[in-house]
């Protein structure tokens, strides 16, 4: 072979490799990981041990038509170690979040940081739809939808109809009870979440409420707090400082609230629902007067406020494919998936339909006492600064039995106008 054929071959050679990596890129554009499948949308939520949030998305991937599948990620148990990740990974703008499942506190923080993207049009119509007012206020912030409500949940009054007939109707009246029953030598204490965390906090926000104020002003600039505050603070010492106070109540979470029903040492528990199942599966013959009744009120003529809880879904600011992520978000929290949530998993649906369906209510017997709380509950403030605002209230209450009603109110007025300004208390 001459010279001259022997450039102009290595000269073809190297022209094809060159475009080989042109090759490839536009193959990986057209097909590749994405081309050779349905389109993976990352959904990323709390460990369901239920099963039922993989059947939630496998159901959705089934009903795409091959559209999309929807790959569920399990975040840490912990809800600080779930926002940690969370915050984490938007903060570096990673693309392979699509779903996210946020705690029914986050979505103002989450937003303001333009983390997670606006529901509108015909989206947030149909994230709307038939949900439930208070719940809908959790996805909410500046009057703008960021999220849809996936499950919601809500505490009632658990008590043993053999040890009080008739439940108590308010705080007072429950006080009343616990302490005849101790003179009687009977299980007497009242179960409530008294340890230093969220659940403390929640527990204060439900009293505030119900007794006619609020924590933060309807703006969330500045604590609103006042005398309610103080009403708050005063029944949460009268208890700790009563007979109906468990020595371990500053120590006291949910789990620990119902193992000390489950075990015969109280009277009353104030609860989420899980603690029904449960109670039927560890304590059959104390189920047998197990029963529930709306949460305590603080005033007679007015209606309690139990705090909600729960999950929205949410649709992360930099996924890659958001047209799919909504679609995907809305199947996940559609009829079939919710009810499979609360049979399966024990989470109440936001769905207001699904409290009039036969086979909720043949599972969950106070399904019309969940509803009513849901639809007079109050929620936890509504702040980008919320964690600074709990970790100020669930240290400046805490122990409750040494509560100073007047001079906790004035500590926790003071540090949330620092919290709010990003002051003092870092998350």
């Amino acid at each position: 072979m001459s010279g001259k054929k022997v450039r102009d071959v290595r000269m073809r050679r190297l022209r094809a490799l060159a475009v080989l990596p042109l090759l490839a890129s536009f193959l990986s554009s057209c097909g590749g990981d994405e081309g050779s499948g349905p389109r993976s949308i990352d959904w990323y939520n709390f460990p369901d041990d239920s099963g039922a949030l993989q059947k939630a998305a496998d159901r959705c991937s089934k009903a795409s038509g091959g559209r999309y599948k929807i790959v569920y990620h399990k975040l840490p148990r912990a809800a600080d170690g779930q926002r940690q990740q969370l915050v984490r990974r938007l903060a570096a703008k990673d693309d392979s979040l699509d779903i996210l499942g946020l705690d029914v506190t986050w979505a103002p923080e989450f937003a303001e940081a333009r983390w997670i993207r606006e529901w509108t049009g015909r989206m947030k119509q149909r994230a709307t739809e038939g949900t439930l007012r208070v719940p809908l206020q959790t996805s909410t912030w500046k009057n703008r939808l960021y999220a849809v409500p996936y499950n919601t949940n809500t505490q009632l009054l658990w008590y043993r109809e053999d040890l009080v007939p008739e439940p108590p109707k308010t705080w007072a009246e429950i006080l009343d009870m616990a302490a005849r029953l101790a003179k009687e030598g009977k299980p007497h204490y009242v179960e409530v979440q008294g340890a230093q965390y969220e659940g403390l906090t929640v527990w204060f926000n439900t009293l505030v409420s119900s007794a006619g104020g609020s924590i933060l002003n309807a703006s969330a600039t500045e604590p609103s707090l006042g005398p309610p505050a103080v009403r708050a603070a005063s029944v949460m010492r009268d208890l700790a400082r009563s007979p109906a106070g468990d020595p371990s109540l500053s120590n006291q979470m949910e789990d620990q609230n119902r193992l000390a029903m489950e075990s015969g040492s109280a009277a009353f528990e104030l609860n989420y629902p899980f603690v029904y199942p449960s109670m039927k599966a560890n304590n059959p013959e104390l189920f047998k007067s197990f029963r529930w009744a709306p949460y305590p009120r603080v005033d007679a003529d007015r209606p309690s406020r139990p705090t909600i809880g729960g999950i929205d879904l949410a649709v992360s600011a930099y996924s890659r494919d958001p047209d799919l992520a909504f679609e995907a978000a809305l199947c996940l929290r559609n009829r079939e998936n919710q009810l499979t949530a609360a049979l399966e998993g024990g989470l109440p649906p936001t769905l207001r339909a699904l409290y009039d369906d036969d086979a909720l209510v043949k599972e969950y017997p106070f399904a019309g006492e969940v509803l009513d709380a849901l639809e007079s509950a109050s929620v936890r403030p509504q702040t980008p600064a919320y964690q600074n605002v709990s970790i100020v209230v669930s240290h400046t209450l805490s122990p409750p039995s040494g509560i100073d009603p007047e001079s906790a109110v004035d500590t926790m007025s003071n540090q949330i106008s620092d919290a709010l300004q990003s002051k003092g208390v870092i998350p």
